[in-house]
Formats: structure tokens, sequence, C-alpha cells
């Protein structure tokens, strides 16, 4: 059976340094790394079955092994302004890191099988496919699954790597 241990812990804002700043404390988190204007555009992405076209600013860390994502949706319908609209800011999701992509579109099938299926996915620049499966019926709002590519990981790698330098 593949790992399937969670990668990363999201939480979804409308103020990054509020949440940010509590994160730290709470957490022992000493840096964040903060990516302005992400955007979620409609030739590579859906939400809800239709072209997404959303914007939001997203900052990353790490405590640990565990990835931390805080996003703050700045503009379009997402699942992060839809999370806040429906329950304030807060925590939102797991992250579940797929293997490979011949892996990942498998999961997205098994997912929306199980009753779980992708309300908004697509593939960010760099290669990295996500997805946001959902089954609230079940209680469970969102959990994504993402590929990740070589570039990717290694920027990853670089984000825990400054964190942990800054720790000691």
């Amino acid at each position: 059976m593949l790992d399937q241990t969670p990668v990363q812990i999201a939480w979804v804002t409308n103020d990054l340094t509020a949440t940010e700043t509590t994160l730290s404390a709470l957490l022992g988190v000493p840096r964040w790394f903060r990516m302005a204007g992400v955007h979620f555009a409609p030739d590579t992405c859906t939400y809800r079955g239709e072209p997404a076209d959303c914007v939001a600013d997203i900052s990353l860390s790490y405590a640990g092994d565990m990835q931390l994502e805080v996003i703050a949706p700045t503009s379009g319908d997402s699942v992060y302004s839809e999370f806040l609209e429906r329950c304030g800011p807060g925590l939102h999701h797991i992250c579940r890191d797929i293997g490979d992509s011949d892996a990942f579109t498998a999961a997205l099938d098994e997912a929306a099988q199980s009753g779980a299926p992708a309300v908004m996915e697509g593939t960010m620049p760099g290669g990295m496919r996500f997805a946001y499966l959902s089954a609230p019926q079940s209680g469970v709002p969102y959990l994504e699954i993402a590929y990740l590519p070589p570039d990717i990981r290694t920027y990853f790698s670089y984000v825990k790597d400054q964190v942990s330098q800054e720790k000691r």
C-alpha cells in the first residue's frame, strides 16, 4: 500500500499576517515564504466543473516535516472563498502527496467512485497537479491530493531547509 500520510496542513484566512503570527507562536515557526497573486487560470483549473479564474496570496512554512500553508483568496470563486463565506477563517484541508502523474489520475478516479469528487482541480505553473476532494456528507469538507514534479519538490525542500536553519 502506498504511503498516504498527509504532508501538509492548510488554513484559509482573510489576513495572512495575523494567521502567520498566531501559527508561528503556537507551532514555533520562525519564517514564512509568501507567494503573492497566485492565479488559478481558466485554461488550467476548474472549480465545480467550470473554468476557474481566481487569485490567492499563499504563504508556506514548515513545522518539522509538515508543510504549513496559509491561503488568502483575493478574487474570484474558489474552494477558498467558498470556505470563508460558509465557515469564516480556519483550518481548511490536509494534503496527500501522490507519487506520480498516473497515480494522481487514478486517485482522482478512485475518490470520485468513493463519493468524494474533485470540486477544484488543475495544473499550476511548474507542472504541479492538485485536486480538492470533497465528501461533506461524511465530515470531509476538503482533502487535497497533489502531484509534485521535481522542480516543485526542490522549491519545497528549499523552504523547509530555510525554516529549519532559522530555527537553530
